[in-house]
């Protein structure tokens, strides 16, 4: 479908002359008419072009939309003052507020809560419209000039299409829903829209998790994985299974989502309705290592909640089970033999036949690929927080859509040109054009929920940092499809527009704004908890209290990021005394970051940390060890290291067996050349070094192998002493030699002019 098409059938009649006019803009563009009739391009026309984008359809539409905003936020005010009103007081008994004012302020929420809906879509619409306008221009007059990049950097600025604006008003009206309902009697608590922004529940093995989705910039990468470490163990699976850590390198992931032609499952899971699914196939590793591939369907049911099914399947019959002809007969036969229960054997047909069914009724087929490194953190069988990091994230082509050139073998359901050659990322021997690297990482932390419990304090902190970047609805399918097939679709997600700011925040203007975020819904949760009258909802609408990151009682991370910004204005501050050092000891302050002893708490070289570790006690009742960790249990060396100290020992006999032969020839060769014996003798002592250096090292390096020393192996003195006076007497050799021989050259010149003078005087 045509997005001017779309666009009209988008349009919400009340706002009907506050959209961009795209055909305008195609006019502009002189998108009608045919290359042999066209007149060239001036540069009248291209002022005229971005005069109307930017200065008219852009300005109009951003106006609107934060005319719209404040709009919407002061009757959502207004209602909540009413709700205020309605409290039940000494005065006033809950029983004098009437079922009728309810209802009216319910369909006044109602109201709003539609507007607020009818407002995403404008902006979406709006956005996408900009962007398909500026790309239309790129492609047929951006000979000279390309707009799209600037169009991207202005929507952002103008902050269009972003879930933060939209965010603490659905909150707000999320919880004066809460209260009218329970006032109301109206059984569970059921929300009349999906507002909930910030997070999404997931369903896993029966268990319940609320999943919270960040982007990280790779300046803050290592900061966030050391604060995650001193909580969490890194957990790293192995390749193959992807169960059990194995110590290896983070594993590197693959998934292959599905869709239509036509993005159908796309479309769905950005207009966020009822049972939006999603399809994929999921690997560990190169595909050529054969690993375990799951086949996984996310669906979404009608409370937000999020349920996966899947199965595993091997290589060589999926794109057999994709084309419907192939019934998983085989895995079937499988759990048969291990005798299996029927219950089990069942539940896997019911799956697969309607994974199957979900595919050939949509005609799905791969259509993005997603490629990644993952590393998790989680404690051992205690899987109440689970957080994962990926980096390198890129995002292929699979596609066959275009039937001459498509990306994808139409027979095989995998690129086998990534495969076959064990491509790994940044994927450069590839069309760049099917590729897209997001920038960021991606950090997801899933918590349990369990009756109530609170969030640990430090995931708190991590969230409510400067380090990460709030992305509570983001997808690598959507973004995926919205990065690579912009010509395909008529709708962009709502995080789009992020990815051209710099989500880096100054660590006390993200302290301060989120703390006033706080503030704000804890006193919306009063009102709403003084209404209900203290009962249970009233606890569990109630229940906030602020931060310990609060100006009131500061946290570690507040304190941390305030003198992170004092050190910056002030160079001097290393060069301070004792004093000052005393002084932050007295008030109780912790290190600095940024810095290596924020990461290894233990190194520091400034004296009061040498003192303050020597004056270090241990507690009552544990003693200081007397063997190292590293040495306990039994001693385990491989045959090959021994046998490498004795091959080290056995070369230095050989240098010393040589220098030796070749000492005794020269020492009884000589007679009475007393220069020879002397270098000789030499050549002997240099020898007789050469054996004892090897004879102690041998034993030395023996030594440091049975107490697990993590010393260097290597040592450089013996070989260049004995390199030395070889050279040395070398020398001395050869100087001593060319004395010898003037000597004697000398003495047969003085005997030739002798016989000489003697024959002329006779």
């Amino acid at each position: 479908m045509r997005f001017g098409k779309t666009l009209r059938e988008s349009i919400y009649p009340p706002w009907k002359d506050q959209y961009i006019d795209y055909s305008k803009l195609k006019v502009m563009l002189r998108e009608d008419r045919k290359e042999d009739e066209d007149v060239p391009w001036t540069e009248e026309d291209e002022n005229r072009f971005c005069d109307e984008v930017f200065n008219v359809q852009l300005e109009k539409v951003a106006q609107f939309q934060e005319k719209t905003v404040s709009a919407l936020k002061e009757r959502a005010e207004a209602a909540l003052e009413k709700l205020k009103e309605m409290a039940p007081s000494d005065d006033k008994p809950k029983s004098d507020i009437t079922t009728a004012r309810l209802k009216d302020l319910k369909s006044e929420l109602d109201t709003i809560t539609n507007e607020v809906k009818e407002l995403k879509k404008y902006s979406s619409a709006n956005y996408t419209g900009f962007l398909k306008i500026a790309k239309k221009h790129d492609r047929k007059r951006g000979d000279r000039y390309k707009v799209r990049p600037m169009t991207r950097v202005s929507l952002s600025e103008r902050g269009f299409n972003s879930e933060q604006a939209y965010s603490p008003l659905l909150t707000k009206l999320s919880l004066m829903y809460y209260a009218i309902n329970q006032s109301l009697d109206e059984g569970e608590q059921r929300q009349p829209f999906d507002l909930d922004l910030e997070n999404q529940q997931e369903m896993h093995n029966g268990e319940r998790y609320t999943a919270h989705k960040f982007w990280i910039h790779l300046d803050n990468l290592l900061e966030v994985k050391t604060a995650i470490l001193r909580h969490l163990p890194a957990l790293i699976y192995s390749q193959q299974a992807a169960k059990e850590p194995d110590g290896n390198e983070d594993p590197k992931i693959t998934s292959l989502y599905f869709d239509s032609s036509k993005f159908d499952l796309y479309g769905r899971k950005v207009d966020r309705p009822i049972d939006a699914s999603s399809l994929r196939l999921r690997w560990y590793g190169q595909l050529s290592e054969r690993p375990d591939i799951a086949l996984e369907q996310k669906i979404v049911d009608e409370n937000g909640i999020s349920e996966e099914k899947k199965f595993h399947i091997k290589g060589k019959y999926v794109k057999q089970f994709i084309d419907g002809k192939y019934k998983m007969e085989k895995s079937v036969q499988k759990m048969e033999r291990q005798g299996q229960a029927a219950e089990a054997i069942d539940s896997f047909k019911a799956t697969m036949e309607e994974i199957q069914n979900f595919i050939i009724q949509h005609k799905l087929e791969p259509i993005l690929r997603a490629n990644y490194t993952r590393t998790a953190f989680q404690k051992p069988s205690d899987d109440r927080v689970r957080i994962s990091i990926d980096t390198d994230i890129a995002f292929i082509r699979e596609d066959t859509l275009d039937r001459d050139r498509p990306c994808r073998d139409p027979g095989e359901w995998h690129r086998r040109d990534i495969d076959n050659n064990n491509m790994t990322y940044p994927f450069k021997n590839i069309n760049q054009s099917e590729v897209s690297r997001f920038p960021f990482a991606l950090l997801e932390i899933k918590l349990k929920e369990e009756g109530g419990r609170k969030r640990p304090g430090w995931v708190e902190d991590l969230m409510a940092s400067h380090l990460v970047h709030a992305a509570p609805r983001f997808s690598k399918f959507v973004h995926g499809v919205a990065s690579l097939f912009e010509d395909y679709v008529n709708n962009l997600p709502l995080w789009l527009s992020d990815l051209e700011t710099d989500i880096r925040k100054d660590p006390q203007t993200a302290h301060d704004a989120e703390e006033q975020r706080r503030a704000q819904q804890a006193e919306d949760a009063l009102v709403v908890g003084s209404f209900l009258g203290g009962g249970g909802g009233a606890a569990k609408v109630g229940s906030y209290k602020p931060a310990t990151s609060s100006p009131v009682g500061k946290s570690y991370l507040s304190e941390r990021a305030a003198r992170d910004a004092r050190a910056s204005m002030s160079p001097s501050v290393n060069g301070r005394g004792e004093q000052g050092i005393e002084q932050d000891e007295g008030n109780g302050q912790k290190r600095g970051y940024g810095t290596l002893s924020s990461v290894f708490p233990g190194f520091s070289l400034s004296r009061y940390s040498r003192a303050k570790r020597q004056r270090a006690q241990l507690p009552e009742g544990v003693t200081k060890p007397e063997v190292w960790l590293k040495n306990a249990g039994p001693l385990q060396v491989e045959p090959k290291v021994w046998l490498a100290n004795e091959r080290t020992f056995l070369k230095w006999q050989h240098i010393c067996i040589l220098l030796g032969s070749l000492a005794i020839g020269l020492y009884t060769a000589a007679g009475e050349d007393f220069i020879a014996e002397c270098m000789g003798i030499a050549y002997i002592v240099i020898a007789i070094m050469a054996g004892l250096w090897g004879y102690a090292m041998l034993h030395k390096r023996r030594d440091m192998i049975v107490e697990r020393s993590g010393k260097d192996f290597d040592n450089m003195i013996g070989p260049l002493a004995v390199s030395a006076a070889l050279i040395l007497v070398l020398i001395l050799n050869f100087i001593f030699s060319y004395r010898a021989a003037l000597a004697r050259l000398d003495g047969q010149l003085f005997n030739e002019t002798e016989a000489t003078f003697v024959g002329e005087l006779m």
